[in-house]
C-alpha cells in the first residue's frame, strides 16, 4: 500500500501538538488546539458545513469495507426530519477477520507513528466541525451551539487527550535495553532486551445516542493509538457522526500506508441488537460503552474475554448548605439543570436542602423559599423562547418525554414543564425542566435501601426532571449523599457552603466514595461541564462508571508489553 503521508510529514505537522498535549496532561492547565467559535473555521465554513450535511441526506453512505451484505438506516432527527441515510450492514464473520489483518503492520509502526496518524484523523475531523455539528444536532437533539462545541472541539480534545495518555504509557518502558549482571571473576551475563507494546485485539466501541462523538472518541482513539483495530457500533438513532468519523479514519489510514480496515463500522438493522452478539465474539478484546446500567452490567458480566470500560447511570447530587452568593448560586443551578434538557450524564438530579433553611448573603432562606427561587431562576432563564431553544435542544427520544410527563405523579411539583415551539423545526419536542419536591427524611431513604418502598429520587430519572429534597440537616444530607454514591453512583457532586467544616466533610465523602466534586460554583463554570486535559470525567470508583476519561488506567490495559531477550 503506497503511503501518501510519510512519517516525516506527520511528525512535522503533528509532533508539536502531541508534545503540548503531553505537557498539559501533566500540568492540568487549560489548553485546546480546537477552536470553540464557529467563525474560527473560515467565512464559508458555516454554509459549507450545512451543505455537506444536507448532501448526505437521502443517500447511501459508502465505506468500501469488506463483509457488506446489505444496507440499513432509519435515523430521524429529534427536530423532526428523517435523514434517510442508508449505511452498509456488515457480516461480522467477514468484517472481523478483515479488522485483524492489518494489526501486525500497525503494531510494528510503533507508538509515535500511531499517535501522529490519530492526530491527522482528528485534524481532518476538526476541519469539518461545522458538518459534524449538524450531524450531532440531528441525531442527539442538542441545540446547534452545543452540538458544535461538545460534538466538535470538546470531543476532539477528549480524543487527543486519550492519544496523549496512550503514547505516554506505551513509551514509559524503553524500546530496548542492555542488561549486564556481574559474575565476580567470570565474565558478566549480558543480554539485549527489546520491549514492544502489543495490542490486545479488536476493540468494540458501542456508541451512545446523546453524545456520540464526545463519549465515543476517548475509547476509539485510546484503542487505535495502542495498536488495536476498532469496530464502531453506533447507537441506531445516532449513526451519522460516528460513520463520518470512520470514513475519515479509513481515508487517513490508507494515505499513511496502513490497512483502512483497522477502523470499520457496524450498523444494525431495526431491532437486530447486534451489540450483544459482537460483545462476546472471541476476536473482541476491548469494549467501550456508554449507556444504561442494565446493559453496562450485562457487558461486565458476560463479555469475559474483553477488557470492558463502561460509563453507566448515576444519581448526581448537589448539597445546599449555605452560600455567600445566593444570586450566583441560583443562576448557576438554573443553567446546570436546563442545559440540553438535563440529558447529560453529569446533570444534577437531587438538590439536598435542609428543611430548616439555609444561610445566605441575602438573609436566611427557608426550604420553600430556596426551592421557589431555584424554580423562578430556571423559569427566568428559559422565559424567552429563543434563548430556551438555544439552551434546551430537543428531547432525544420518547423515553425522556415519558419520564418528564410522569413527573406530576412523583410529588409536589415546584416547577412544571412547559412546551416550547421551535421556529425552524415545528416537529421538535422541546420542553423546559420540571422540579419536584421530595421528602428526604432519613427514615424514608433508609427504609427504601433496606428493601422497602421505592423512592423516585433514589434512582436515575434521566432527562429534565430534578428533585428538591428536604433533608433534616446538613449532616443527613451528607449521609444521603454518601449512600447515593455508594449504591447508585454519581458522575458529579456539587456543594454550596460557607462552612470550612462542612466543606471538608463533603470532600471527605467524595474522596471515600470516589466522586468528582465541584464546590461553590457561581460563575461561568458548571457542575455538568468538564474540560479535557484538566478535568476527569467520572472516577471509575463508583457504580456510575468503571473508568475515568481520561487517565492512565483508561489506556494502559489496552496493550501488553512483550519482551524479547537475546545474548549480547
Amino acid at each position: 500500500m503506497a503511503a501518501q503521508l510519510s512519517p516525516q510529514q506527520l511528525a512535522e505537522k503533528h509532533r508539536p501538538t502531541l508534545d503540548r498535549a503531553l505537557e498539559t496532561i501533566g500540568s492540568r492547565g487549560y489548553w485546546s488546539p480546537h477552536p470553540e467559535h464557529p467563525k474560527a473555521y473560515g467565512e464559508s465554513a458555516p454554509a459549507d458545513g450545512l451543505a455537506a450535511f444536507q448532501s448526505l441526506r437521502g443517500t447511501r453512505f459508502e465505506l468500501d469495507q469488506p463483509g457488506t451484505d446489505g444496507w440499513t438506516g432509519g435515523e430521524v432527527s429529534p427536530y423532526g426530519p428523517a435523514l434517510e441515510i442508508e449505511y452498509p450492514h456488515a457480516d461480522p464473520d467477514v468484517l472481523l477477520p478483515a479488522l485483524r489483518a492489518g494489526m501486525g503492520a500497525w503494531r510494528d509502526a510503533g507508538p509515535e507513528t500511531r499517535a501522529l496518524v490519530c492526530l491527522e484523523i482528528l485534524a481532518r475531523i476538526s476541519a469539518r466541525t461545522h458538518e459534524f455539528a449538524h450531524a450531532v444536532m440531528h441525531t442527539s437533539g442538542q441545540a446547534f451551539t452545543m452540538a458544535f462545541q461538545a460534538g466538535g472541539p470538546h470531543a476532539q480534545d477528549r480524543g487527543l487527550e486519550a492519544v496523549a495518555y496512550a503514547y505516554q504509557e506505551q513509551t514509559r518502558t524503553p524500546a530496548s535495553a542492555g542488561w549486564s549482571k556481574p559474575q565476580g571473576k567470570r565474565d558478566p551475563l549480558e543480554l539485549r532486551k527489546s520491549f514492544t507494546a502489543v495490542p490486545r485485539g479488536v476493540a468494540l466501541l458501542i456508541g451512545c445516542n446523546t453524545f456520540p462523538t464526545w463519549n465515543g472518541y476517548p475509547g476509539l482513539f485510546a484503542s487505535l493509538a495502542t495498536g488495536n483495530p476498532v469496530l464502531v457500533k453506533p447507537h441506531p438513532r445516532a449513526v451519522l457522526p460516528l460513520a463520518l468519523t470512520v470514513r475519515v479514519a479509513r481515508e487517513v489510514l490508507a494515505e499513511a500506508g496502513f490497512d483502512p480496515n483497522l477502523v470499520a463500522l457496524a450498523v444494525e438493522r431495526p431491532g437486530e441488537g447486534i451489540a450483544k452478539a459482537l460483545a462476546v465474539r472471541p476476536e473482541v478484546r476491548i469494549i467501550d460503552y456508554t449507556g444504561s446500567t442494565a446493559f453496562g452490567d450485562w457487558l461486565e458480566t458476560h463479555a469475559r474475554q474483553a477488557q470492558v470500560y463502561t460509563e453507566k447511570a448515576g444519581v448526581n447530587t448537589v448539597v445546599v448548605d449555605s452560600t455567600d452568593d445566593y444570586k450566583g448560586m441560583l443562576s448557576n443551578l438554573a443553567f446546570s439543570l436546563s442545559l440540553y434538557s438535563g440529558q447529560m450524564c453529569t446533570t444534577p438530579q437531587n438538590l439536598l436542602i435542609p428543611r430548616d433553611g439555609i444561610t445566605t448573603d441575602a438573609g436566611e432562606k427557608s426550604y420553600d423559599e430556596v426551592v421557589a427561587d431555584v424554580a423562578a431562576s430556571v423559569a427566568g432563564l428559559l422565559g424567552d423562547d429563543t434563548r430556551a431553544n438555544a439552551l434546551l435542544g430537543a428531547l432525544v427520544n420518547p423515553g425522556v418525554k415519558a419520564r418528564l410527563e410522569a413527573a406530576d405523579g412523583l410529588g409536589d411539583v415546584a416547577l412544571a414543564s412547559r412546551e416550547i415551539a421551535h421556529p425552524d423545526f415545528p416537529d421538535a419536542v422541546v420542553r423546559t425542566p420540571a422540579i419536584v419536591k421530595a421528602d428526604g427524611a432519613r427514615k424514608v431513604w433508609e427504609r427504601a435501601w433496606e428493601g422497602g418502598e421505592e423512592v423516585p429520587y433514589l434512582t436515575e430519572c434521566f432527562g429534565p426532571v430534578s428533585f428538591a429534597v428536604a433533608v433534616d440537616s446538613t449532616e443527613d444530607a451528607l449521609e444521603l449523599l454518601r449512600r447515593t454514591v455508594r449504591h447508585q453512583g454519581a458522575m458529579t457532586v456539587g456543594a454550596y457552603t460557607t462552612s470550612p467544616e462542612t466543606e471538608r466533610a463533603v470532600e471527605e465523602v467524595c474522596l471515600e466514595e470516589s466522586a468528582q466534586l465541584s464546590l461553590n460554583l457561581t460563575g461561568g463554570v458548571y457542575v455538568n461541564q468538564t474540560a479535557a486535559f484538566s478535568d476527569f470525567h467520572g472516577s471509575g470508583g463508583n457504580p456510575a462508571a468503571n473508568a475515568a476519561l481520561c487517565d492512565a488506567a483508561f489506556v494502559a490495559n489496552r496493550f501488553r508489553t512483550v519482551e524479547v531477550r537475546r545474548p549480547s
